[in-house]
């Protein structure tokens, strides 16, 4: 009895998942989303972003549309704090084309703990997105830890 209530439990289980693979706004999450630029895909927001840190180290960030295709920013506001505690480095974003830059370069190292407060527009509530950015180069791929395209 006991082995025929964990099949019909295994089998209606395995039957809904793919109904969470895809989320509430329409797309699945579960497909990786490739980034134009070589930078990190970011999906706590509506559009996604793709953060990118520049050869200057600078941060560099495109809002990709549908099938990961950069589109303009809009009214989306961006701030962002990194480095050290003891002294932080405070980030402002201003348009740059159809990207939107950062102020000032990165804190000096190779990790480099980030928090960006990222509000769609001026009256949404501001999303809190913590990332550490690995500078790194990846030992299999052609892309900063960061930003990894491989799974290892």
């Amino acid at each position: 009895m006991k082995t025929l209530l964990y099949s019909l439990f295994a089998a209606t289980t395995v039957a809904f998942v793919p109904a969470f693979a895809a989320d509430s706004h329409g797309h699945d999450h579960g497909a990786k989303i490739k980034a134009p630029n070589g930078g990190r895909v970011v999906t706590a927001v509506e559009p996604h972003f793709e953060l990118l840190v520049t050869a200057e180290r600078g941060l560099q960030v495109t809002f990709l549309g549908e099938h990961g295709k950069a589109i303009a920013p809009a009214a989306q506001k961006i701030t962002a704090t990194g480095g050290s505690r003891s002294a932080p480095t405070k980030f402002t974003f201003a348009k740059a084309g159809n990207t939107l830059l950062s102020d000032k370069p990165l804190p000096e190292g190779k990790v480099i703990p980030l928090v960006m407060r990222i509000k769609m527009t001026a009256d949404a509530k501001a999303v809190t997105e913590r990332l550490s950015l690995n500078l790194n180069d990846c030992p299999t791929c052609k892309y900063k830890e960061y930003a990894c395209a491989c799974a290892h």
